[in-house]
């Protein structure tokens, strides 16, 4: 039986995301999200159905976890929670209906809470580092 030698970008990727602080972690996970958007578009626009549906259904699990980790205890948690909500409808419907325009609307909110949330981290490290 031959063995397969490691894979040593997956080493670093799992090690990058057990070693994340929490804000890092949702910063990856909406990049993530994105990713797997993307990857339902072109699979839409290759007519490869069910990898659009894999992807559609990946991005669906991220945002699933955000809904299921975000603190509604205070405001933005809940305006970060109906966003989510928002999102997750969206991405079934884009899903059932092969619709790449609402991917795109989804991406493009990712993107949007991405940039602020990595401005939000650099502010914290800069503060941290008495700035």
């Amino acid at each position: 039986m031959m063995q397969v030698a490691p894979n040593p970008y997956r080493h670093y990727q799992e090690n990058a995301v057990l070693t994340a602080d929490p804000g890092r972690l949702t910063l990856m996970l909406y990049n993530g999200a994105v990713k797997f958007i993307r990857q339902a578009r072109d699979c839409l626009a290759a007519r490869d159905i069910p990898g659009a549906h894999r992807a559609c259904l990946r991005a669906q699990d991220i945002i699933v976890y955000l809904l299921e980790t975000v603190n509604r205890e205070i405001e933005v948690g809940r305006n970060l929670s109906a966003l989510y909500d928002y999102m997750y409808r969206r991405l079934v419907e884009a899903n059932v209906k092969k619709d790449a325009e609402v991917l795109e609307e989804v991406a493009g909110l990712l993107e949007e809470l991405a940039g602020s949330w990595e401005q939000a981290l650099k502010l914290k490290v800069e503060q941290a580092a008495g700035r």
